[in-house]
């Protein structure tokens, strides 16, 4: 199959489109715009229904409607647009209906810029809205993996009634890269969902609500939705190991670009005899403790590396059980170059 030169945002529009998507309701804000403009250029052609919203608290409720159908349906936004959806997602999250979000994240807090950050991993992992439920979030590391991991949040929304974040820092969404992309996927092809509101005729009414007074009913969903996640959590976490041996001098934990830059720093130092290793979160939720307690006891030292003020820091502490982790960051949108991690991460293996 041929491989197309596409940006980050464009690539995740048409990846989509493959998984059999045919709705998408948002609201631009940058750096993620390119998603709902390839769309409404692109949806016509393959029989879609694209709807800009007034509002990003809009488009969730609309999102929300058209999952109830049982169709494909996703969003897009950035940061603050992402906010404003936390309350129709907690609902999503309820009523058990399967919608895929993407956030391609810009630095905050407040209203911010509109440059690169991964300051929303709190949010997306722990606070993407009231009451007890958890999203399953992606957070893929190039245009490609953008591109196929769009595909796994479609399966895992579906195989979970669930929202499913995929969450990009702004450079995955804004860079191009060649991407190769699957077949088309028919939507017709999709397994009938006997749940959804699809009209009445022949059988009795669904009701799909996240309204439930009796405390005892609520109890027993609440119940539901955490054995739902207990079973994420034993099966979906994904990740990637970079240049691990039996015993390292570092060991960076490192997710989208900032894993990139890593890996190049990472390969920098190994021709200086200096055994620097990465662990990659794939999934931010679950997040793969065992697999990175595992490594840690292979390693001198930690270091947690993020376009924030520390966030993932506090998973990479849980795994460690204990043990220091050393932090480097830059917030505002700067970006470090390679040579400014090497550094950090010399002047930590030296220390």
């Amino acid at each position: 199959m041929a491989r197309i030169l596409m940006k980050g945002n464009e690539a995740i529009g048409e990846a989509a489109i493959r998984a059999g998507c045919r709705f998408f309701f948002g609201y631009p804000i940058t750096p993620q715009s390119e998603v709902p403009e390839y769309l409404a250029k692109r949806f016509p052609e393959v029989g879609g229904v694209f709807t800009q919203a007034e509002s990003e608290v809009a488009a969730v409720n609309m999102i929300y409607g058209a999952a109830c159908t049982g169709t494909r349906v996703f969003t897009s936004s950035s940061s603050p647009g992402i906010s404003l959806m936390s309350e129709g997602v907690s609902y999503i999250a309820a009523t058990e209906v399967a919608v895929v979000i993407v956030n391609i994240v810009r630095c905050s807090p407040g209203l911010g810029g509109i440059l690169p950050s991964q300051g929303d991993y709190w949010q997306a992992t722990r606070g993407m809205g009231h009451g007890d439920f958890r999203i399953l979030v992606l957070a893929p590391a190039s245009v490609q993996e953008a591109a196929n991991l769009i595909g796994l949040a479609f399966d895992l929304a579906d195989k979970y009634t669930n929202p499913v974040m995929v969450i990009g820092d702004g450079i995955i969404g804004q860079m191009m890269e060649p991407v190769e992309f699957p077949e088309m996927t028919d939507p017709k092809s999709f397994k009938e969902k006997p749940w959804a509101l699809t009209g009445a005729k022949g059988r009795e009414p669904n009701i799909l609500t996240s309204l439930f007074l009796d405390p005892d009913v609520l109890e027993a969903m609440n119940q539901r939705l955490l054995k739902k996640y207990r079973q994420m959590e034993a099966t979906e976490k994904r990740w990637e190991e970079y240049n691990i041996s039996d015993h390292m001098d570092l060991l960076v934990f490192a997710y989208g670009t900032m894993s990139r830059i890593s890996k190049t720093a990472i390969d920098e130092l190994k021709q200086e005899g200096i055994k620097v290793g990465l662990f990659r979160p794939i999934t931010l939720y679950p997040y793969a403790y065992e697999a990175a307690s595992a490594l840690i006891e292979k390693a001198d030292k930690l270091i947690s590396v993020e376009l924030s003020t520390g966030q993932m820091i506090d998973d990479v502490r849980l795994a460690s059980k204990g043990r220091e982790v050393a932090f480097f960051g830059r917030q505002g949108g700067i970006v470090p170059t390679p040579e400014e991690v090497k550094s950090e991460f010399l002047k930590l293996v030296k220390s």
